[in-house]
């Protein structure tokens, strides 16, 4: 399976508060990336939309409800409605989460949280396959926040996620923000996970803010902190090729202009770090 080209961009998901600006206007972005589900219908205005925008921007297809930790595998059915909106949309990639939100009878709507054990490792990675053969294209998949860890873990979570990529030829997401909170969480050093990845696989980032407190939680409903930035800057200074960059915000939606003043911000730092792909 053919590996992922790096694509050096800077975007915004595409939310239901700013369609018509998406569609009336020009907007100064690199490409969107929208929620795989919230599209995966037959027919509807959200499809609508996101056909008329695809015409204008490349568009990433990031999900949340994959499950690639299910113990059960990966549901057919759920893969057979996301290839349909693929062969519809062609994205850039397609991306989902390294958790699990699922089981045979129940589906959370949680990115639920994995032991980073030998066997779990075993079972991701069954499922990666299959999502991908299915798919048939490679596939991102996106470092999660964590608030609690087990006592089984055998590995960090870095390399659960270098395993998880060599055995499988995935690409990865690396959300900073998630490292960050996950890092003030647990006590580790962010600077040692990012180090601790293989970066050549890294084609995409998320930048987004978290709700401080004695547990920090991802909340996606604020501005970049300073600390985010500055882990960005250095993740930016290490890669070894550009990857595209993405701000996420799902709650308390500011004006787009806002969200575009972030992104600039995300521009100035990516040409500070890395100046000859960047510019």
């Amino acid at each position: 399976m053919n590996a992922i080209v790096p694509f050096d961009g800077f975007g915004l998901g595409l939310r239901r508060t700013h369609y018509a600006e998406f569609l009336d206007g020009e907007v100064a972005v690199d490409f969107v990336e929208v929620i795989s589900e919230n599209y995966m219908v037959d027919g509807g205005k959200p499809l609508r939309v996101l056909e008329e925008v695809r015409e204008k921007h490349p568009v990433i297809l990031h999900g949340v409800s994959m499950s690639i930790g299910s113990a059960g595998g990966v549901d057919a059915g759920y893969l057979d409605k996301l290839k349909q909106l693929e062969r519809r949309i062609d994205p850039l990639w397609v991306s989902d989460h390294l958790c699990w939100t699922r089981t045979s009878a129940h589906n959370s709507h949680d990115l639920l949280p994995l032991p980073l054990t030998g066997e779990a490792l075993e079972v991701v990675c069954a499922n990666i396959e299959r999502a991908q053969d299915h798919l048939g294209r490679a596939m991102l998949f996106e470092n999660p926040s964590s608030y609690l860890t087990f006592p089984e873990d055998e590995m960090t979570e870095w390399e659960f996620l270098s395993e998880m990529a060599r055995r499988t030829g995935c690409s990865l997401l690396l959300d900073v923000n998630n490292i960050y909170v996950s890092a003030q969480n647990h006590g580790f050093s962010a600077e040692d996970y990012v180090e601790g990845l293989p970066l050549e696989r890294v084609r995409q980032i998320h930048l987004a803010g978290h709700t401080p407190g004695e547990i920090i939680i991802d909340t996606h409903d604020r501005e970049v902190c300073d600390e985010v930035w500055a882990l960005y800057a250095k993740a930016m200074a290490l890669l070894p090729h550009g990857v595209a960059t993405m701000i996420e915000r799902d709650d308390k939606i500011p004006p787009l202009p806002e969200l575009l003043v972030e992104l600039d911000n995300a521009r100035e730092l990516a040409r500070s770090a890395r100046p000859s792909v960047a510019a």
